[in-house]
């Protein structure tokens, strides 16, 4: 297995990026924020993995060795691709992939284009037991974050708005947050208070 590349960028594509290792050009598909990374003419090292298809050799690029590891480990979700694996590194970082993951937030995982709320609970169960020790992002002690986010919307659909109202609501809910996160009732009646505004 190719474990990490490193070598001059020559080109940065909208998906990949093209490193020169021993007069050889390699294209390794990457996420924009893998991308935002890297600078032509300069010189560029990228934790690897190889994908090996009947088909095809694909070369896919993360910018540290954590974020490979957790792309490799996604894969082994029933039903997780290559892509939908990039895509979830490419909308959250690793840490707050494994609290999503750790703490059965279906929202957060829903927020990666090409995952549904069947695919985001079957990532969850086949993952959970796998996943290691989750930091939550207060360094322990308080709700994990995003979790809260799914109960607001939850609360809202039951009240009878739609999947656009409920998710811009717990935008807007998200947007007033400053410190510590308050219960979730509260923040449901803070989001029912916003979308009787909107009406």
């Amino acid at each position: 297995m190719i474990a990490s590349v490193r070598g001059v960028v020559t080109a940065i594509l909208p998906d990949s990026a093209v490193v020169e290792v021993g007069g050889v050009g390699m294209r390794i598909m990457c996420a924009p924020n893998t991308l935002a990374g890297l600078r032509t003419g300069s010189e560029g090292r990228l934790a690897t993995s190889l994908i090996v298809r009947e088909d095809s050799l694909t070369l896919f690029g993360f910018a540290d060795d954590d974020e490979r590891q957790l792309f490799e480990l996604l894969l082994t979700a029933n039903g997780v691709g290559p892509r939908i694996a990039q895509a979830v590194l490419a909308v959250h970082q690793p840490d707050a992939v494994r609290r999503a993951i750790g703490g059965g937030d279906i929202g957060a995982l829903t927020q990666v284009p090409g995952i549904g709320k069947r695919g985001a609970e079957k990532m969850i169960v086949e993952l959970k037991g796998k996943i290691g020790p989750v930091a939550t992002a207060d360094g322990g002690s308080g709700m994990l974050a995003g979790a809260w986010q799914e109960q607001v919307r939850q609360g809202v659909l039951a009240l009878g708005w739609s999947a656009a109202q409920a998710d811009q609501a717990v935008a807007a809910v998200s947007e007033t947050i400053d410190g510590e996160t308050p219960p979730v009732p509260i923040l449901l009646r803070q989001a029912i208070r916003l979308l009787g505004k909107s009406r």
